[in-house]
């Protein structure tokens, strides 16, 4: 990751929500959200002119000549997407994508391929691409399709913080409180959740109270809210 700066001539220029050249802030964390396009082709003139095109309209770009090199560099925690070629030796692009599907990673993918076919593009997609180009391509087409990419990139980004700091709120909980945050989010009142639990109603709302206290909620709405979202997460995970 450290011959980003000496690749492009030591600018550093972020990507906001798939906007070159400008910055944002991440509202759930108030942190710059950047962007990179990663490039994993074996064919060194296709990195340099994709490199070339990309950074043109403002983006970062990072290349690789095969799928372990950037396995190896890569961070799965910065949005971004990839451009991968499907042919390359040690890796090839399907290869690489199952193994993305196995990791934290979420960057989405265009394939870009001069010998695409059907049932080429129909694997791709049903695996998770976000797109699959057939060389020689439209540059402007390219560009459209990288700055798509880039939104859903930074939207998943801001999900997955967002479930984090809901995961890590949650674990603040007692194995009491959860059991009570859990029949409350289920629209369980007090008094039921006393009979499910076999405890005083007394006890039920001293629990509530510092379920909310922990998870620095004023409301039940911001409870169901947390509950939703947990929810969420476990399902995108299944």
């Amino acid at each position: 990751m450290c011959r980003r700066a000496a690749e492009t001539g030591g600018l550093d220029r972020f990507t906001a929500c798939g906007t070159p050249m400008t910055t944002t802030t991440d509202p759930n964390n108030s942190s710059e959200i950047r962007q990179i396009v990663y490039i994993v082709d074996d064919d060194e003139s296709v990195r340099v002119s994709l490199r070339w095109l990309l950074e043109s309209v403002g983006h970062v770009v990072e290349v690789y000549a095969n799928g372990r090199e950037f396995l190896s560099a890569a961070k799965s925690n910065v949005p971004g997407c990839l451009l991968l070629d499907v042919r390359m030796p040690q890796m090839g692009g399907f290869e690489l994508q199952e193994s993305l599907r196995a990791t934290d990673f979420r960057l989405p993918i265009i394939f870009l391929t001069a010998h695409g076919d059907i049932p080429m593009t129909v694997r791709a997609l049903k695996s998770g691409a976000y797109d699959f180009l057939e060389k020689p391509y439209n540059d402007q087409q390219l560009i459209d399709k990288v700055s798509e990419a880039l939104k859903i990139s930074c939207q998943l980004h801001q999900q997955a913080q967002s479930h984090s700091q809901t995961s890590d709120l949650l674990k603040q909980l007692s194995a009491r409180e959860r059991e009570v945050f859990e029949l409350l989010i289920k629209g369980n009142s007090s008094k039921l959740i006393a009979i499910a639990l076999n405890i005083s109603h007394k006890t039920v709302e001293v629990h509530r109270a510092h379920i909310r206290e922990k998870l620095g909620t004023t409301s039940l709405a911001e409870l169901i809210r947390l509950g939703m979202d947990e929810v969420n997460q476990r399902q995108t995970k299944d």
